[in-house]
């Protein structure tokens, strides 16, 4: 090997070592908190074995200790128990107003902005419309036409979100439909619905998956207000917003009333917000 051969090798740049990924702390903890409320939403007989609406004698508004963890309300009902089987009817309707605003929203927004033409621009105007009604307003509206309670709640937050996701899912098509590979489908001869079916919808599933995570917990507090507002679900039903409710009377004396039912609301929906960043493509 000659001198100039030597001197190339070594002057040729080494690769840099592989580095290990951080271990996401916060992701990982976000979904565990989601894993355990929904074990508790699935089977809170794990977690607890009191009744959540049986009252106990001499029991009432006792501060945390051994036998109450969390304390006891104003009837001398377990508040840990309460909690715990709260998640099923929180969960479950956010769940279902996500669901409401995520298939009605995203089938308008992708199939308008797909279409094209008049139809796009009079759909849009109409979400402008609706975007510009405060949700918590819109939702209490369709309250008000469709009567209290926890399923009513759900559809009404569902209804509200629908201009959200519409508005994103016109965005994600505009982009998709300019793509080359939209263009070889039509010139290959691909139908309008078979393209909007197998090249259109997976592409923009990621963003709204992502979008849906971060509604879950907007819908957790917005179900929360109505519920603190009286238009949500009705006694004795453990809905986490409804506990906060029937704690503020007793705010001064009993404050693990609001305390604990408030923080756990804080730490679902944070825990939902650092899901949504990671589906979205966000390292931190």
């Amino acid at each position: 090997m000659s001198l100039t051969d030597t001197l190339r090798l070594s002057t040729r740049p080494r690769p840099l070592p592989r580095r290990r990924a951080p271990f996401r702390y916060g992701l990982w903890g976000a979904w565990a908190v989601m894993l355990i409320a929904l074990m508790a939403a699935l089977f809170p007989a794990l977690f607890t074995h009191y009744d959540p609406y049986n009252s106990v004698d001499g029991a009432q508004l006792l501060a945390p200790n051994h036998l109450y963890w969390l304390g006891t309300d104003q009837l001398g009902r377990d508040l840990y128990t309460r909690i715990v089987f709260g998640a099923r009817w929180s969960l479950s309707a956010a769940s279902a107003a996500v669901a409401v605003g995520m298939i009605f929203g995203s089938f308008l927004g992708m199939l308008t902005a797909f279409i094209g033409g008049k139809t796009e621009s009079l759909t849009m105007r109409v979400i402008d419309v609706l975007l510009s009604i405060p949700a918590l307003l819109l939702s209490l509206s369709i309250i008000i036409l469709l009567g209290v309670g926890n399923t009513h709640a759900a559809i009404a937050v569902g209804c509200a979100s629908i201009a959200n996701f519409a508005r994103l899912a016109r965005a994600e098509v505009l982009i998709i439909r300019q793509q080359a590979y939209i263009e070889a489908a039509f010139g290959s001869g691909g139908r309008f619905f078979k393209v909007f079916i197998r090249h259109v919808f997976p592409n923009a599933l990621p963003t709204l998956l992502a979008f849906a995570a971060l509604q879950f917990g907007q819908a957790i507090l917005a179900l929360s207000t109505l519920s603190f507002l009286g238009f949500g679900s009705p006694p004795p039903i453990p809905e986490w917003g409804l506990l906060i409710a029937e704690g503020r009377n007793y705010l001064a004396t009993a404050w693990w009333l609001t305390v604990f039912p408030g923080l756990l609301v804080m730490v679902i929906v944070l825990a939902t917000h650092r899901i949504s960043r990671a589906f979205s493509g966000e390292k931190r």
